[in-house]
């Protein structure tokens, strides 16, 4: 039997990957759209979204929740509306104590205002409700990000809610996928490491001004 080789696509950069998802969101039912990005990285992505449906953009802060000796990695997130969701096994497994728990929501506040004062009168200014809301990121690795914004989303009572991104660990996912009226994802790897960066040919971390210029141009 022949080899069967399934080929991933990829992206140029974040704006090409932000296309792709245009093209693949353009059957969604008309109506009131809202799409809601998650800064930075999910800005780029979401910026020709709300070109091609002609739709608001807007943001939505949501910051890892650190895990205290490798800053690099998480345990969960938390939103700009304060909600906060946890990977409780993770959490078990790293033996996170209460006091741990405060002090990394704490430094994780701080962040959040931080990104606040960034971006003070370019950011919340829709309302999603009623409003078929499209969440936007460049990737979900555990998928917890996505997931704490979906449950800040939720208690804003939008009609629908739909989240696109270009590149997703399965894990991550199915998870998002069980939470939310669709998920609109091209590429999804089952492998054992997952970086989001992978999918992309030109990968940087976001700048602050390339944030507040995009969400200038749609002001």
């Amino acid at each position: 039997m022949a080899q069967v080789i399934r080929l991933l696509p990829s992206y140029r950069d974040r704006r090409h990957a932000g296309q792709v998802l245009a093209d693949k969101l353009s059957t969604l039912p008309s109506g009131p759209m809202l799409v809601l990005a998650i800064p930075n990285g999910g800005l780029a992505v979401a910026a020709p979204i709300a070109e091609s449906l002609h739709a608001q953009l807007d943001a939505v802060i949501v910051r890892k929740l650190q895990i205290p000796y490798n800053t690099e990695a998480g345990f969960g997130a938390l939103t700009s509306f304060g909600k906060m969701i946890l990977n409780e096994p993770l959490v078990r497994q790293l033996g996170l104590t209460g006091k741990d728990l405060d002090l990394v929501r704490k430094n994780t506040e701080k962040q959040i205002a931080d990104r606040k004062r960034a971006y003070a009168g370019l950011i919340g200014h829709s309302n999603p409700s009623k409003k078929h809301t499209i969440l936007v990121d460049d990737g979900l690795a555990s998928g917890y990000t996505m997931l704490a914004a979906v449950e800040s989303l939720r208690d804003l009572r939008p009609s629908a809610i739909t989240v696109a991104v270009p590149t997703a660990s399965a894990g991550a996912a199915e998870k998002v996928g069980a939470a939310v009226d669709r998920l609109v994802c091209p590429r999804i790897e089952s492998g054992a490491v997952f970086a989001v960066a992978d999918a992309y040919e030109d990968w940087y971390d976001v700048p602050d001004s390339e944030v507040i210029d995009i969400l200038k141009h749609f002001r």
